[in-house]
Order: C-alpha cells, then structure tokens, then sequence
C-alpha cells in the first residue's frame, strides 16, 4: 500500500482491546486525534501520523509488526507493554517498530516518544539503543577526527542530550521549531548518523 501525502499528522491509531486505554490516551494526549482502531483498520487508514500498539493485544505481536511492516513499511509504530527486558524490546524494535514504552510511561514521555519517532527518531530505553547501534556498520569512534560544533550546535546538543523535545529546545534557546530542526539536521550529518538517539549517545558528543 502506497504512502500518500494527505497523512495528518496529528491523527494517531491505537490497536487495542482495551478501550479504557484508549480513553485514557485521549484524555493524555489531547494535542493529537487519537482514534480507536483495529489492526486491519490500522492498515487501511492513510491519514494516520503513527500507530500505538498495545501489546495485549494479541498473542502474535512480531507476526502483526511483521504485517505492518510488509504492508505499510512507512508507517511508524510506537509498541506499549509491560515487558521491560532489553532482550524482548530489542526484539521489539527489530520487529519494524519505532518505539518502546511501558504501559505504565506517563504522559511527558508518551508525548516526547511520539514526538521523536515522528520526527524519524526511535524511541527505546538507552540501553537497547546502545546494543541496536553497536550493530550498524560504522557506528565507532575510529574516524579520523572528531567534528567541529558551532556554539550553537552545542548548546541544541546539550539540550538533546538532556531529553529535550524540538519545542522544548526551541523555547529554552528561543529559536523556532524549524530552525531547531535545521541544527539537528546539520548535527545528523556532521556526526554521521541517521537519528537524535544516535546523535546523543555517540562518542563525539560525549563532551564535558
């Protein structure tokens, strides 16, 4: 299935069983139209930003990632769950998913995961982050010199490194989201890497 243009992106799907969740997610995060949906019906709507997924929702979970993936490869997926093993999670995210949250994550970090993985980022405890990049080719310290960081950039990367969200970053530096994005961009591409996750936990961004 085609990915088309019309996708909005504050509409997100929730597959589950449970619609008292779905109602708490409502009520949690009423910035975006979250809408109750089931998998098939997931996998057909074209508007959607990104998919929540509770994991109690089936007892073939990496078979429906899997689906997701072969159907709607662009779709980005957050999974919510009550696991918490770097193994499971890292399973998880090899699966096709973007993101990893317990059950039990409250509201900024729901917000700040949605945030990241719509901006292509994933979002996943440090940890599995670490195992998951140690894996890409190229992902060491062995280049042949560090790069250069204009002050702004550093202060952009001290703040990512603090958790910070786009808006957050933006407020605190008083630039705009889109320029906010455009440091993050140049930081990418400096560092070499595809995503902010990446970027903070490198070691050439392990200063001070």
């Amino acid at each position: 299935m085609e990915e088309t243009a019309s996708a909005r992106v504050d509409r997100i799907g929730v597959v589950a069983i449970d619609t008292l969740r779905v109602l708490g997610l409502q009520s949690i995060l009423p910035q975006f139209e979250v809408v109750h949906l089931t998998a098939p019906g997931a996998l057909d709507d074209v508007n959607l930003a990104l998919v929540l997924i509770d994991a109690e929702c089936t007892s073939h979970l990496f078979e429906l990632l899997a689906t997701f993936h072969h159907i709607r490869p662009q779709l980005k997926l957050i999974v919510l769950g009550s696991e918490t093993g770097p193994e499971y999670i890292q399973r998880i995210i090899g699966a096709g998913a973007k993101g990893y949250l317990t059950l039990t994550a409250n509201e900024s970090e729901l917000a700040m995961a949605i945030e990241m993985v719509r901006d292509g980022s994933v979002w996943a405890p440090r940890k599995v982050l670490s195992r998951l990049l140690d894996r890409q080719p190229g992902f060491n310290g062995a280049a042949s010199a560090p790069p250069r960081f204009t002050p702004r950039e550093l202060q952009v990367l001290e703040l990512l490194r603090a958790g910070r969200s786009n808006h957050e970053i933006g407020i605190a530096l008083g630039i705009d989201i889109s320029t906010v994005k455009a440091h993050i961009g140049r930081l990418l591409r400096k560092v070499g890497v595809n995503n902010r996750i990446a970027l903070t936990i490198h070691p050439f961004t392990q200063f001070g």
